[in-house]
């Protein structure tokens, strides 16, 4: 299958859009990263700052440590952090090269800056406003959509960018995601010249196999992945689902190490490449060929998330394993008949994990997916499939991700809002165990 010149640039165009580098958690780093615009904007260090964020935003920052913070969580710490120290330019890396002096000073900042945060009342499900303050001059940045689409720029209420945005879709700026479908995925991965894709995945390799390796080596959060090598044992099974979760361990626990996310999450980017990774050196698969398959299956995941929603009350982590377990099908020499299983065996497994945000037990989580996908691929090896009328499974696999994307987008709307209630409600002090 030949595909049209305009498919092929789409298709590459998609993974430069999205297979960018990152650190930290993205959601507070979008924090930082408007923080660190209106200071800029402003010209001077803030003395007030109003914040107001999606819901989603609230759910994905409340648990996460800031990187490069000093152990730092919050909506406050990541404001604080962008406006002492952060470089807008660097944008999802605006925390990088941070300094112990800077760390300090952030941690004294913001016991003087006076920070009120709210929830926006917005149908986006990624959307931030801050507006700083300082004497009688202000700053207002606003982002929509994804972590670094700023659609609006204010000093002292002139505006400098009016970008137009919908609020009530999910879309954005970047390139048209509807001609994304498995076929035409599998024949981008057999076809795409390596010289149009190498740089990107090559530093997807490099920057997640390295945060997976200090998760593995060092303690983080609840040490999933190395507890997962310690009591499972040490079969390609099982490295797969450790470096995944390894690298989640470090990643919600403040490691400053960088990696190359997918759909606006470096959970899922780690989620989508780690397992794919691990099975290559197991199979002794040649650098074309760990390529070829991590094109499959970031591809994969992002025709997912398309139609799922960049935040959603559905875990990322189950469309990022669904996308490396079809790279591990494709590694294996599997054609559109059989990635197709791996897709539909993984969807009808684990489409019912929940996103209660950002936090340590995103390695479990992930995991867990990684596990489904590696069943699914073995079904899928012996020709086995749930057939349609399965649950959520329809007789082709491109209605069953539409059926997945309907449940994400529409059918969990209550379930974010009430997942969200859970989390901000405070404890009765009397009612915890002592």
């Amino acid at each position: 299958m030949r595909l049209s010149e305009q498919t092929y640039a789409a298709y590459a165009r998609i993974l430069r859009e999205e297979l960018v580098p990152a650190l930290g958690c993205t959601e507070p780093i979008a924090i930082a990263f408007a923080a660190a615009k209106a200071r800029e904007t402003l010209g001077e260090r803030p003395e007030r700052a109003e914040v107001r964020v999606s819901g989603n935003i609230v759910k994905n920052v409340k648990g996460v440590i800031v990187p490069n913070s000093g152990g730092m969580k919050g909506i406050e710490a990541a404001v604080a952090l962008g406006i002492v120290g952060g470089k807008a330019e660097r944008e999802l890396e605006v925390l990088t090269g941070i300094t112990a002096d800077e760390i300090a000073e952030a941690k004294r900042y913001l016991g003087q800056l006076a920070c009120e945060v709210g929830v926006l009342k917005t149908p986006a499900k990624l959307h931030i406003e801050i507006t700083v303050r300082a004497g009688a001059h202000s700053a207002l940045v606003e982002i929509v959509h994804r972590h670094t689409n700023i659609v609006r720029v204010e000093r002292d209420g002139e505006r400098i960018v009016d970008a137009p945005f919908d609020p009530k879709s999910d879309g954005d700026a970047q390139s048209d995601r509807t001609c994304l479908n498995v076929g035409d995925i599998l024949a981008f991965a057999d076809e795409v010249r390596l010289e149009d894709v190498r740089d990107v995945i090559e530093r997807q390799i490099e920057y997640n196999t390295n945060i997976a390796v200090e998760g593995l080596t060092h303690p983080y959060g609840a040490n999933v992945g190395a507890n997962l090598l310690k009591h499972y044992g040490d079969d390609v099974r099982n490295r797969a689902r450790a470096a995944a979760a390894a690298g989640s361990d470090a990643r919600m626990s403040g490691c400053d190490f960088p990696v190359v996310i997918n759909s606006g999450s470096g959970n899922q980017g780690m989620t989508v490449s780690l397992p794919v990774i691990e099975y290559a050196k197991f199979l002794h698969r040649d650098r074309e060929a760990l390529i070829r398959a991590l094109v499959c299956s970031n591809l994969v995941a992002i025709h997912q998330k398309t139609k799922i929603g960049r935040l959603s009350a559905y875990c990322g982590a189950v469309s990022a394993a669904c996308g490396s377990g079809a790279g591990i099908s494709y590694l294996y020499g599997g054609g559109y008949d059989r990635v197709c299983r791996t897709i539909t065996n993984t969807l009808a497994n684990v489409s019912g994990i929940i996103c209660d945000g950002a936090k340590p037990s995103c390695a479990a989580k992930i995991a867990s997916a990684v596990d489904a996908a590696i069943l699914a691929h073995c079904l899928a090896e012996e020709s086995e499939t749930f057939l349609p009328g399965d649950g959520i499974v329809k007789n082709d696999v491109e209605k069953t991700i539409g059926s997945v994307g309907t449940l994400a987008a529409e059918g969990m709307q209550q379930t974010d809002e009430t997942i969200l209630d859970i989390m901000v409600k405070k404890e009765d002090p009397e009612s915890q165990d002592s």
